[in-house]
């Protein structure tokens, strides 16, 4: 139950203006610092980067449908799977659900009128839009052919592409990731409303606030290796060479110190998403609401000491291999903690299976997969015959595509009433759900059996035997493409034309649910006081 507290001499019967009241203008959306204003203008931003990079591997799957390399040279096709992973993973995935629905949502589930630093939140955009306008002249200057981890020492001596604009851009994105961590720790540490102790806290804030933690106390350790890339191609010296005395497996030590704990910006996010729409709409409370908050934290802390599983084939010591081993079987059991959970959430509830909730338990088959396949890959013999083919290519993307992106979709489609007013077509949204669910799976199962046959990835060309599998994933990637296509028209179609939403069509708990649609302008016309748990269902 959450109270309200008028202030003295205030009409608690007017109808405050929403945030969508304030104008239209271009300068009315660049100057804003009203922090849903700034969700939507990384909504667009991520939205068209993640489109650039969905038609990349839209190219890189027409290549392979055919065991000849006969669409693209090898070169072009070094290049596209970089630009494909560099677009996705620093300019999609790790802004994704922070940046967009975090941004929206966070001060309004605690209570607050805004972010703690609301200029600070538009210059994170700002300097996101920056670093994604150096990536895009690094295309247009040829494009880059290192992959998206920037391998020393390919990118610092015998790369011809332009990796140094590259590599600004994603060193400059870093800094965005940095300010909006910063002031996610900050609104929730000072801003929550009276009585919304630490365990009254929806798991999506948790779920944010852990990745807040990990994007401002990992995120400098990119920017400086990052920095050391640019000073080792253009000055000569020698931290990664081992001509000039430098050690070529720092870097990975380096980047994979910051790009493990980033899988985690990537998926704790999504988790907190899934626990708010499984609880919703099977109109139970979360089970076991305090082992979720303790699984989000060892999640996050994990996360920083499992980098070295990146490196069994390396050549780092075996004694070092065996702990990361270790470390990494150890992560797998809060990830397990929480799918048991959410199960257990479920059971005897009453389930409504709207789109949101399709997305959810399609979250749960991807994420489950891509879990036990990642705990394959934990084991050292194994890994060294499954590292570096297509095995890990589809583990990869089970847990960033099928995992990440989906409780984003979800997340949108749940949330899009209170973003927007307005409600859209349940049926083409349970369509599209549905076609992402089947194309994911049809694109990246048949890759798990390429990989277990021994068929490496970033090949051009394949021997023919592997065409049958190669066939059924670019089937699959057709799919794929449907289910994200179809989202864009029928959200983009209901912002005018969608029928009007209420304060809280799917019935559900939390403060933002106690605002109208869209919210106003300071989210909250009254002080809310809360007196309950965020799932109080029953």
């Amino acid at each position: 139950m959450t109270r309200v507290v008028y202030s003295e001499g205030e009409d608690r019967h007017a109808t405050p203006a929403d945030y969508l009241s304030g104008g239209w203008s271009i300068r009315s959306w660049l100057l804003t610092v009203d922090h849903k204003r700034i969700a939507w203008l990384y909504a667009v931003s991520i939205t068209l980067f993640f489109f650039f990079g969905s038609a990349a591997a839209l190219l890189i799957r027409l290549e392979l449908l055919t065991p000849a390399g006969d669409l693209l040279s090898a070169e072009s096709y070094n290049r596209l799977f970089s630009l494909h992973g560099i677009v996705m993973v620093w300019f999609f995935l790790i802004p994704s659900i922070p940046a967009t629905l975090g941004n929206f949502l966070l001060p309004m589930m605690v209570g607050a009128r805004d972010m703690a630093f609301p200029k600070l939140n538009l210059l994170s955009w700002y300097i996101y839009t920056l670093g994604g306008i150096f990536t895009i002249v690094a295309v247009i200057a040829g494009g880059v052919d290192t992959g998206w981890t920037f391998y020393t020492p390919y990118s610092t001596l015998f790369s011809n592409s332009a990796v140094l604009a590259a590599a600004v851009g994603v060193f400059i994105v870093g800094f965005s990731s940095i300010l909006t961590g910063l002031n996610f720790v900050v609104t929730t540490h000072t801003m929550r409303a009276p009585g919304m102790t630490w365990g009254r806290l929806p798991l999506f804030v948790w779920a944010n606030y852990a990745t807040a933690l990990i994007m401002v106390l990992a995120t400098p350790v990119l920017t400086v290796t990052l920095l050391l890339i640019g000073l080792e191609r253009t000055l000569g010296i020698g931290i990664f060479d081992p001509a000039l005395g430098g050690d070529p497996l720092l870097f990975q030590h380096l980047f994979w110190f910051y790009s493990h704990p980033a899988v985690y910006i990537m998926i704790l996010p999504a988790m907190g998403v899934v626990s708010e729409i499984v609880a919703c709409f099977s109109r139970n409370p979360i089970f076991g609401y305090t082992g979720m908050v303790l699984s989000i934290m060892a999640i996050a802390l994990f996360g920083f000491i499992v980098w070295g599983h990146h490196m069994f084939v390396s050549g780092q010591s075996l004694y070092a291999g065996i702990l990361f081993s270790f470390f990494t079987f150890l992560v797998a059991v809060p990830s397990a903690i929480k799918t048991l959970n959410w199960t257990a959430t479920l059971f005897r509830g009453r389930i409504s299976f709207d789109a949101p909730m399709i997305y959810a338990l399609s979250f749960l088959e991807l994420f489950t997969v891509g879990g036990l396949t990642g705990v394959f890959l934990a084991a050292l013999a194994l890994d060294v015959h499954l590292h570096d083919t297509y095995f890990v290519t589809a583990h990869f993307h089970y847990i960033m595509v099928g995992g990440a992106v989906t409780a984003y979709m979800g997340g949108l489609h749940f949330w899009w009433p209170k973003l927007t007013g307005r409600l859209y077509s349940r049926a083409w949204a349970t369509t599209a759900a549905l076609a992402l669910l089947i194309g994911l799976n049809l694109t990246f199962y048949p890759q798990f059996l390429l990989g277990y046959a021994g068929m490496p990835r970033r090949y051009h060309s394949y021997p023919d035997e592997f065409s049958i599998l190669q066939v059924l994933s670019t089937l699959g990637t057709g799919v794929l493409a449907l289910g994200y296509l179809l989202p864009l028209i029928y959200l983009s179609w209901s912002l005018r034309r969608g029928e009007k939403a209420g304060p809280n069509p799917w019935d559900a708990k939390g403060l933002e649910w106690q605002t109208p649609s869209p919210p106003p302008v300071h989210n909250f016309r009254e002080t809310p006081v809360v007196e309950e748990g965020p799932y109080a269902y029953q």
